[in-house]
């Protein structure tokens, strides 16, 4: 039993503080830094992410309200904003971003046998981006529109625990489709993602990867048809048909056969057309898989909800993209930490009493017990159960 730890303080023993040493000696972050080092950094970043601190005012009255129990959290003194404030605007982002690659890696491989419910063995990735909305006369090196400033949050999500296991963090004004030249393609696994990233070029270099994609098809697109599969119209399917894509430039950009399937959702009657270059899965596998994108919407959404990201704590695209890579690290972190003790309840309801019960001298599986756990009351429960937390 961990009676002499808190929470917190047991939580950061998940991190791997001697790989995130050496992280921080590849930037040499902690050069002549006498009061806020970098591991005492993520410390309050973490700290401020589970208890849903507002500001750097909110983080120093809050842990200062709590001095005497700063020792048993891990940290070493008080913390004054402006210290905060000028760590976050000053030390290397890329330090939190490594930290977040070294978290996301540990756990996609303990998520790595997760059940996806589509019958595949294949790794199935989810692409997709958000924007968070700035002002644009605090934020200018993050242009968007005219009067608006923005950050994009484009991320490939491992259906597998729903971890990101690619993220990049752009201006507004960036498209998503770009996003592809970034990815290194993963022979056998499927790429899910909607119709804004169709640009049959790109797409050919996936295929030729030997990955698979899965979207949803242009209104636009010019085609013709090369011949139909046999298909079961009572499982709502329209047709399956073999395509070779119409002019002379399209039909360079993507010279070999596509698929594309018609489907009729038997709950929304909503009609979809899906662009595959998988020809061996049925029908109906490739709506499920195209489905499924929706997790990564639903990602989006709570990690805005329930992780600080709307509100920053600087300026400046350094503290920015700070604040987002701490954010993330103590998504994955928490995750870690549901798998490793086999915790059967959503990731919501973990920060929860985490946001309750930090300052707390409990040990952390005690803690976490479902007698005490504190029931989820989200607007829409389905969505964390898709999430798997």
């Amino acid at each position: 039993m961990n009676t002499g730890k808190t929470l917190f303080a047991q939580v950061m023993e998940f991190i791997p503080w001697t790989s995130f040493t050496r992280i921080v000696q590849r930037y040499n972050a902690d050069s002549g830094v006498r009061r806020l080092n970098c591991a005492e950094q993520f410390r309050i970043m973490a700290f401020a992410q589970l208890t849903w601190r507002e500001s750097l005012r909110d983080i120093e009255v809050t842990l200062g309200a709590n001095y005497k129990k700063l020792y048993a959290m891990g940290f070493r003194h008080a913390v004054h904003k402006s210290t905060l404030a000028d760590a976050n605007e000053t030390r290397d982002w890329r330090v939190w971003a490594d930290l977040a690659a070294l978290l996301i890696k540990k756990a996609r491989k303990l998520y790595a046998s997760e059940d996806l419910g589509l019958e595949l063995n294949n790794t199935v990735y989810a692409l997709d981006a958000t924007t968070i909305d700035l002002c644009l006369s605090l934020f200018d090196w993050a242009p968007f529109r005219t009067a608006k400033a923005a950050v994009k949050l484009h991320t490939l999500l491992d259906l597998r625990g729903s971890i990101p296991a690619f993220i990049h963090i752009s201006d507004g004004k960036m498209h998503e489709v770009n996003v592809l030249d970034m990815l290194t393609f993963e022979p056998g696994a499927f790429y899910v993602m909607d119709r804004g990233y169709i640009d049959f070029r790109r797409l050919y270099k996936l295929h030729q990867s030997g990955a698979f994609f899965v979207t949803r098809a242009k209104s636009n697109l010019d085609a013709r048809r090369v011949y139909s599969q046999a298909i079961d119209k009572d499982k709502g399917l329209i047709y399956d048909q073999t395509i070779m894509l119409n002019g002379f430039y399209k039909a360079q950009e993507y010279p070999e056969h596509l698929r594309k399937v018609k489907y009729c959702d038997p709950q929304t009657k909503q009609v979809l057309i899906f662009l595959t270059n998988n020809t061996s899965l049925p029908a109906l596998t490739i709506a499920a898989l195209y489905k499924s994108r929706w997790q990564v919407e639903l990602f989006f959404k709570w990690i805005k909800q329930h992780l600080r990201i709307k509100k920053f704590l600087g300026n400046s695209e350094n503290a920015v993209k700070t604040q987002i890579w701490c954010a993330v690290s103590t998504y994955v972190l928490i995750a870690i930490i549901r798998k490793e003790l086999n915790i059967n309840t959503s990731l919501y309801t973990l920060l929860q009493i985490l946001s309750v019960s930090i300052f707390e001298k409990n040990d952390i599986s005690w803690a976490f017990q479902p007698g005490r756990q504190i029931e989820d009351n989200e607007d829409d429960p389905k969505q964390l159960s898709l999430l798997g937390f």
